[in-house]
């Protein structure tokens, strides 16, 4: 039961397009195809076990691990807004 300026469901329509966002994002980071042997950026070996648990996998462990921290800091956007917005 929303109140004020925002209608009924919008609350919940944000979060499902929050989380539809979220996966999204995820299926894009999935591998297909084959795996590489060595990493595109620096050139390093990628493991056996690596390439076999996850299919497609293009870096290896450190510059994966380097993409992952600087894909983290853009995605801490609040399409919401604050909590009070919604609320007044």
């Amino acid at each position: 039961m929303a109140v004020g300026w925002v209608k009924d469901g919008a609350v919940q329509k944000e979060i499902d397009a929050g989380v539809a966002d979220a996966v999204k994002r995820a299926r894009s980071r999935l591998g297909k195809g084959k795996s590489r042997t060595h990493c595109e950026r620096c050139e390093k070996a990628i493991p056996e076990a690596r390439r076999r648990a996850l299919p497609g996998v293009r870096l290896c462990v450190a510059c994966q691990s380097e993409l992952e921290k600087t894909e983290s800091k853009f995605s801490l956007y609040n399409r919401r807004g604050s909590k009070d917005s919604q609320l007044k």
